[in-house]
């Protein structure tokens, strides 16, 4: 049995601002936290769903944008949170970009294998 064959590679990507000296980034805790937004239309709901408490999740997305200098949510108190342009924008660009990387790496990796 190969056992090489049920490897996969993990592409890790990440969208960063060059001029921010944080160590933030949009990457996939963030598009995740994003994708369960869009549709939950909650951002507490959109935590709970990752397992994460809301107020870690608040934060990860307030030290996003201030990296970013982006406004990713749109937030309406109780009533919920949307992604706002931008956040639509960066997270379809983020999703589109990760499912092209993926499927080209697991390609090359099937073929390097033989």
């Amino acid at each position: 049995m190969n056992k090489l064959g049920n490897l996969r590679p993990t592409i890790r990507l990440s969208i960063t601002n060059p001029a921010s000296d944080s160590g933030s980034m949009f990457g996939r805790g963030i598009a995740n936290l994003c994708l369960g937004v869009r549709e939950t239309g909650s951002l507490n709901a959109a935590a709970k769903s990752m397992g994460m408490a809301y107020s870690k999740a608040w934060r990860i997305v307030k030290n996003t944008e201030a990296a970013l200098d982006i406004q990713l949510l749109d937030r309406d108190g109780a009533h919920g949170s949307t992604l706002t342009e931008a956040g639509n924008k960066i997270l379809d660009a983020y999703v589109a970009i990760n499912d092209k990387l993926q499927e080209q790496a697991e390609k090359e990796f099937a073929e390097i294998l033989g």
